[in-house]
C-alpha cells in the first residue's frame, strides 16, 4: 500500500503493520490463534516480531483483539486500547452484543448466520487511550474516538502520511464503502463515520475490505453522505408509516369514511446488497 505499511488478512478481518526505522507498530491482531501467522508474516517482511513495540486495538471484538494476548506475550509490546473498551480486553467486563435498532433487516440475518468466533483471551492493556491522544508512530498517530460500533471504538489518523485506520466504523466490501455492521449504537456509528470522513485522508485502512490507496477522503465523504441520505429517507418513511397508522382512513369506506385504512407494517424485505 505504502512503503512501511502492510496488511495481514485473516479468514475474518485483518491487521496492519507500520514499519519505520527501529520500530514496528501493529494495529489490531486478528482472532485468537493468529499470533503465529502474524509472527511468520513479520519475519517474511524481514523483521523480527520482537521489534513490535506497540499493539493498538481499534476495539474489543474477537476478530480485532483475539490475538492480542498471544502477541503481547510473544513480543513484549505495549498494548493500547480506548479507556471504554479496555475492561473488556482485559477480561474484566463482558462485551455487549450488537443492537440492531435502525439497521436493515439483512444485517441481523447476516449476524445470525455467521459462526461464532473464538473468544478473545484476556490481555493486558498498558495504556488506555482517549480522543486526541497521540501515539508515537507514523509521525504522530492521532487517536480519533469513533463510538458506535463499540463504546470505545477508535480510529488512528496519521496526518503526516494521509493514512487513516478506521477500525470497524467503516467497511469497504466489494468496492462498496459503507458504515460497518454489527454496531452497538447505529446512530453514534453514523456520526463517527461522518467525523472520520471529514479528515484529510489519502489512504484508508479498514477492518474489513480492501484499503483505498488514493483519494480515500473523497470516497469516505461520498459514502458518509450516501449513508446520511439513506438514514434520512428511512426515518421519513418510518414517520410517514406511523402517521398513516394513526390517522389513515378510507375516504370512500362503507361507513362514510371511518373505516381504518389498511397500512403496511414498517420495514420491508431485506436489502439485497449484503456486505
Amino acid at each position: 500500500m505504502l512503503p512501511g505499511l502492510h496488511m495481514f488478512a485473516f479468514a475474518v478481518g485483518q491487521a496492519y503493520l507500520w514499519h519505520e526505522p527501529g520500530s514496528l507498530t501493529l494495529v489490531d491482531t486478528g482472532t485468537a490463534g493468529s499470533g503465529a501467522a502474524v509472527a511468520a508474516a513479520v519475519r517474511e517482511l524481514g523483521h523480527d516480531p520482537g521489534d513490535i513495540g506497540r499493539i493498538v486495538l481499534t476495539h474489543f471484538h474477537e476478530d480485532h483483539a483475539g490475538g492480542a494476548a498471544e502477541l503481547a506475550e510473544l513480543t513484549g509490546a505495549t498494548v493500547m486500547a480506548h479507556r471504554l473498551d479496555a475492561p473488556v480486553v482485559r477480561g474484566e467486563a463482558p462485551g455487549p452484543p450488537p443492537d440492531f435498532t435502525g439497521a436493515p433487516g439483512w444485517e441481523r440475518e447476516l449476524f445470525d448466520g455467521l459462526p461464532a468466533l473464538p473468544p478473545a483471551p484476556p490481555c493486558r492493556v498498558d495504556r488506555e487511550l482517549e480522543d486526541g491522544d497521540v501515539v508515537d508512530f507514523g509521525g504522530g498517530a492521532r487517536v480519533v474516538a469513533a463510538p458506535g460500533h463499540t463504546d470505545g471504538s477508535i480510529a488512528l489518523h496519521l496526518p503526516a502520511h494521509g493514512v487513516l485506520f478506521t477500525g470497524d466504523t467503516v467497511a469497504n466490501v466489494g468496492g462498496d464503502t459503507m458504515l460497518g455492521v454489527f454496531n452497538l449504537d447505529r446512530s453514534r456509528a453514523l456520526e463517527s463515520f461522518r467525523r472520520l470522513a471529514a479528515l484529510e485522508t489519502e489512504t484508508a485502512c479498514f477492518g474489513h475490505g480492501d484499503p483505498i490507496t488514493g483519494g480515500a477522503g473523497a470516497a469516505l465523504r461520498r459514502a458518509a453522505e450516501a449513508a446520511r441520505a439513506a438514514e434520512a429517507a428511512e426515518a421519513a418513511e418510518a414517520a410517514e408509516t406511523a402517521n398513516r397508522a394513526r390517522t389513515g382512513h378510507r375516504p370512500d369506506g362503507p361507513d362514510g369514511g371511518t373505516t381504518p385504512a389498511r397500512v403496511s407494517a414498517p420495514g420491508g424485505p431485506p436489502c439485497a446488497g449484503r456486505p
